[in-house]
């Protein structure tokens, strides 16, 4: 089974087993406020910004993280990892943004990251291909807002949506747009492929621990 633990913007803690991955860890120059800090076995950063790119705390004891931060094609500890380029916009200032799509215990998740515009590229679309868990940004401002995010995760048709990056009034909007009002908030996710089955964009809302 994966156990998913959110802690605020897009930080994600994914673990199977003694395996530990990240998402998008916060780093101290962040101004969120947000300060989780473990081993990771596999770092993935979409973008290079002190929201999303705090691989300083992922190391503890002996485990230092496997970092990837851009695109391309990587395969760590059995997990084949696709990195697709995208654009990012961050308080006016432009940067790259990789979304990424990755194969755990059989289960295909895709990982939007600080994406900023609902318009994909071919190679984006092909790497996202058909995921089971789809986690999107709905926050609005500079990165996709709850419309736009909703639009974008029910095209790829997934089992699972789930949103990042969103604050109340965001997080409303999206699960009005998703059909999704009645969406369940846990803590953490506990799955296994099985409780996939059946689903069709389903959204879970995570609460940042």
């Amino acid at each position: 089974k994966m156990i998913i633990t959110y802690f605020g913007k897009q930080f994600f803690k994914i673990q199977k087993g003694d395996m530990v991955l990240a998402f998008n860890p916060v780093s101290k120059s962040s101004k969120s406020g947000i300060s989780a800090h473990f081993g990771a076995d596999i770092a993935l950063v979409t973008t290079n910004h002190g929201d999303y790119n705090g691989l300083e705390q992922l190391s503890h004891g002996e485990r230092t993280p496997f970092a990837i931060t851009g695109p391309g094609d990587y395969e760590v500890k059995e997990i084949f990892i696709k990195g697709a380029i995208s654009d990012s916009l961050i308080d006016g200032k432009k940067y790259i943004n990789t979304i990424y799509s990755l194969i755990i215990d059989n289960i295909n998740i895709a990982f939007l990251g600080a994406l900023s515009s609902g318009e994909l590229s071919k190679e984006a679309h092909e790497t996202i291909n058909s995921p089971d868990i789809f986690f999107v940004p709905v926050g609005g401002k500079d990165l996709l807002d709850a419309k736009t995010a909703a639009k974008l995760a029910l095209s790829f048709e997934p089992k699972m949506i789930i949103p990042m990056d969103y604050d109340n009034v965001t997080l409303k909007t999206f699960l009005k747009e998703a059909g999704e009002e009645k969406a369940e908030a846990v803590d953490k996710l506990t799955l296994k492929r099985k409780d996939l089955e059946g689903k069709e964009g389903e959204v879970v809302v995570l609460l940042a621990t």
